[in-house]
């Protein structure tokens, strides 16, 4: 097995540890053929977030509140186990990893401005719906006879 396919990027400069990676491999569950039972093909990949110097501390702290549920003793864990080869399944959960941190990570949005609804605007739509409500009460059929 040569050597992964080069440090997954979370953001800008900063990348995933590689020496804090916590590879664990298994055997992957559903139907199979011949091959099933002897590979280890299902991966688990853990990083301990609470513990880690890797990410810039505001990033640490957003990511420790925004991935709460999913952590176990400040440690987050990714599973892969689509394809039949180890080798892919590793590179999915590494790029998985990548993405939740750089989801957690990520700077929140701007607030949003209140904006004014421009008065002309506002008055048009009042009398569109006047005029749509005379229309329908002329479908009733009152006073026709």
């Amino acid at each position: 097995m040569g050597p992964m396919s080069g440090p997954y990027v979370i953001r800008g400069s900063v990348s995933l540890p590689e020496a804090e990676l916590m590879w664990r491999f298994s055997r992957s569950s559903g139907p199979g053929g011949q091959h099933v039972n002897t590979s280890d093909s299902q991966v688990e990949l853990r990083f301990d977030l609470a513990n880690t110097e890797a990410l810039p501390p505001v990033w640490k702290e957003r990511a420790l509140e925004r991935l709460a549920s999913r952590l176990v003793d400040g440690v987050v864990s990714v599973r892969a186990s689509e394809h039949r080869s180890q080798w892919r399944n590793r590179e999915m959960a590494a790029t998985r990893l990548a993405a939740l941190l750089a989801e957690a990570t990520a700077p929140p949005p701007r607030p949003r401005r209140a904006t004014k609804i421009p008065r002309g605007i506002n008055e048009r739509r009042l009398r569109e719906k006047k005029q749509r409500s005379q229309t329908k009460r002329g479908r009733s059929g009152e006073g026709w006879g």
